[in-house]
């Protein structure tokens, strides 16, 4: 099929203008994405590769993994926005929670490499799970949405949940069992 040229159409000024535009748009959206901040309003999530000690460099964002502030501490959140949490009862080589616990529970499933300081643990079913410092991470279902931490001193399952400091500091001493926001492992 031959076409003639007066049914090639060269955009005009006004068209490549609205053309243009878009363009500039994405653009920019895309260089405030790459832009790095060291804290996000609450409930919000940002890449991790900021200043945070879980972040150290492009470790976290390498895993997968954000941060996010809610109830004004900064935790990791998987690449969804939905908090990680630690089970107390957990080691550094193995995880308790299992059957209907990891189903309220699911764990953080691990990258083929990571390094430190995540790692990997495996699982009673074989799967690998991502640790932090030493510690299995988990998702909890009770989050609705990104920026909840209904799950933070949670006693279940034979343990107690934290949510997941990007600082990486432990839980303090006495730590409250309810609640959201300011706990830790």
């Amino acid at each position: 099929m031959i076409m003639s040229h007066d049914r090639l159409k060269v955009p005009n000024r006004r068209q490549r203008a609205l053309l243009v535009v878009p363009a500039a748009a994405a653009g920019l959206a895309a260089l405030a994405a790459c832009s790095s901040s060291s804290s996000s309003p609450s409930g919000t999530s940002s890449p991790t590769g900021t200043s945070s000690a879980a972040s150290g460099s492009a470790e976290a964002a390498a895993v997968g993994l954000k941060t996010a502030s809610i109830g004004g501490v900064t935790v990791l959140t998987n690449a969804k926005g939905f908090t990680l949490y630690t089970f107390a009862p957990d080691t550094a080589t193995k995880s308790a929670c299992n059957g209907a616990c990891a189903v309220a529970w699911p764990p953080q499933t691990a990258l083929a490499t990571v390094k430190s300081p995540y790692a990997t643990i495996k699982r009673s079913d074989g799967s690998a799970q991502l640790t932090f410092n030493g510690h299995p991470l988990y998702t909890f279902t009770g989050d609705t949405a990104p920026g909840k931490a209904s799950g933070n001193g949670v006693n279940a399952f034979g343990g107690l949940w934290y949510e997941v400091p990007a600082s990486g500091a432990a839980a303090p001493a006495g730590s409250s069992s309810t609640g959201s926001g300011g706990g830790g492992y």
